[in-house]
């Protein structure tokens, strides 16, 4: 593993005298998580995901971070310009990265709900200078399902030493597809890659080693893989499937 001054992302903090007057109680502003920022979040060099329940601005933190970083807020490469609804809240505007002392040979920010826009996008550059599909295997990202474009651009479109942020990129996978993500993950990470994800998935939290933070109504807290709630709640499922849909629909 790279020296942690060698990450392109050491940490992220919030700049409290960048937030609006009187936004304090506001969304993003009274997140527990962003609010946590305010004390610094040190990424690491390889994986770090953040987790947490659907609300606790995990996704906010995550794409804050990447549009800081020169993203395209709708995902892609800081080559990317399209936008198609500005939806993206101002929580960037706020942050500072603090960079390590190399700069990503490559970057994305790959969310599922936007692959589509952003093959179409792909599919509308002019090709003068080349097929701009060639990066991403070659072949219409339309012309595949939503699972395989979401691993093709994964697959051919990421490299080494790059900098990536996902956002709950569950969404697009199987079971498989999420361990071709976790094996391409550390295909990249061995390459010098840095990776930030957004995740609800105990399939993918699983990769040894990787900083786990935790995103709830206490701010931002490291945890282990045993204690990521997704890996309890599907470990207590599963251990009686039966009883717990019974309970479930009781009341039905």
């Amino acid at each position: 593993m790279l020296a942690h001054s060698d990450a392109f992302v050491r940490a992220v903090r919030l700049n409290r005298d960048r937030v609006p007057d009187g936004a304090g109680q506001e969304y993003p502003w009274a997140l527990p998580a962003v609010k946590a920022l305010e004390q610094t979040l040190e990424l690491d060099t390889g994986v770090t995901f953040l987790v947490g329940a659907n609300g606790s601005g995990k996704s906010t933190v995550l794409e804050a971070m990447a549009i800081a970083a020169g993203l395209n807020a709708e995902g892609g490469s800081s080559n990317f310009s399209f936008s198609t609804r500005e939806s993206h809240s101002p929580l960037a505007d706020a942050l500072t990265l603090i960079r390590g002392t190399r700069r990503p040979k490559t970057d994305f920010f790959l969310r599922a709900e936007s692959v589509f826009t952003a093959a179409t996008y792909l599919e509308d550059l002019p090709r003068e200078a080349g097929d701009p599909l060639a990066p991403y295997g070659g072949r219409s990202l339309h012309e595949q399902s939503h699972g395989e474009s979401f691993l093709s651009i994964a697959l051919h479109r990421l490299g080494p030493r790059g900098l990536y942020f996902l956002d709950e990129p569950e969404a697009a996978l199987s079971f498989d597809g999420q361990l071709a993500l976790l094996l391409r993950m550390s295909e990249l990470a061995r390459a010098g890659a840095q990776w930030v994800v957004a995740t609800h998935s105990p399939v993918l939290v699983a990769y040894p080693a990787a900083r786990i933070v935790l995103c709830d109504e206490e701010g931002l807290s490291d945890i282990t893989y045993d204690d990521v709630p997704a890996v309890r709640d599907l470990r207590r499922f599963l251990a009686a499937p039966q009883r717990q849909v019974s309970v479930l629909l009781a009341d039905q």
